[in-house]
């Protein structure tokens, strides 16, 4: 009875830490915030831009379970990028959080399950290491999909702008404040740089470099290009923007044109897990013997690792750069 006792303790403390590291604040601070924002976006005063410079310089700053986050994890500037590139305020420390709750969980559900408790630990550090890593990756894609989709919007905004006669920079301006999504906040983050000294130049590049997408690099060379060489900045970009669009579009063809490929190798890899969980739903005592015969964990380990091999080589033969 004692064990039970401590595991549920364990399990109630790991999802009170994830809801700590994760709730978000309460509404009137929120309205608070948002209120600040938008007085602090359209001030004219500097003085008000300067706080908020350096509200957000003090916000960056890492606390102590960052700290404590940096020393375990192999690669923890890698790991803030990627965190960045998501557009959550997540930090490194509730990531941390986070995948110690996952791994915690899985092995204590997989043990009182009845699995012995070397497998309950490695699936627990499977789960908690990858699902974590899995669902940064799906957020960034995500989001650099809905950068892609809205930046041609935005080039052509600017274009309207500098036809009418306002600089390169108070476009950026426009486009941060009409455009919504991830194209605003990347564009106020450039100006806001701008703002403090920074060249337009090095923000641009910071801005590329988080962002890891070919079209916004080539929005930046585009600009390094015309301030050396010189000419119509306007049709340029106009230019530009008609090839990021046929080039949306040609994405969109090969997606469609590999869409059978796609559904065929998603019905061939979740085929065994669908088999595995119909015959263990009617018959637990004959699928059980996986979980607790060694042989069987082994076959069954090796299985997922070809299973893996094959399904890496099928994405690699239907994925198509542009």
């Amino acid at each position: 009875m004692f064990p039970m006792v401590m595991m549920a303790a364990g399990l109630l403390g790991t999802l009170v830490l994830v809801y700590v590291a994760f709730a978000g604040p309460s509404p009137a601070k929120a309205q608070v915030r948002r209120l600040e924002s938008l007085r602090e976006r359209h001030s004219k005063s500097t003085e008000i831009v300067a706080q908020a410079q350096l509200k957000k310089i003090m916000s960056g700053r890492p606390t102590k379970m960052d700290g404590v986050a940096q020393r375990f994890l192999p690669n923890p500037a890698l790991l803030r990028k990627r965190i960045e590139q998501t557009g959550k305020p997540w930090s490194i420390g509730q990531y941390l959080i986070a995948s110690v709750a996952l791994a915690i969980v899985t092995a204590t559900l997989i043990t009182l399950r009845g699995a012995p408790i070397f497998l309950a630990i490695f699936v627990g550090l499977f789960v908690g290491i990858g699902l974590p890593h899995f669902v940064i990756g799906r957020l960034i894609k995500r989001r650099v999909a809905k950068f892609t989709a809205r930046f041609p919007d935005a080039i052509e905004l600017m274009v309207r702008g500098l036809r009418s006669g306002l600089p390169i920079s108070e476009t950026m301006g426009v486009v941060a404040t009409e455009v919504p999504g991830p194209v605003s906040i990347e564009f106020q983050a450039v100006s806001d740089k701008m703002k403090i000294g920074r060249t337009m130049e090095a923000a641009l590049q910071e801005t590329a470099d988080r962002l890891g997408t070919p079209e916004f690099q080539f929005f930046v060379i585009t600009l390094a290009i015309q301030r050396e060489t010189g000419g119509n900045l306007a049709e340029t970009l106009a230019n530009l923007a008609d090839v990021l669009r046929k080039r949306a579009q040609m994405k969109l063809k090969i997606k469609a044109m590999s869409s059978e490929s796609k559904a065929s190798a998603y019905i061939i890899g979740a085929l065994p897990f669908i088999v595995f969980g119909i015959i263990y739903f009617i018959n637990p005592d004959y699928m059980g013997d996986f979980f607790i015969d060694e042989r069987l964990m082994i076959a069954g380990g090796g299985g997922l690792i070809w299973m893996s091999i094959g399904a890496m080589i099928m994405a690699k033969m239907i994925n198509f750069e542009i």
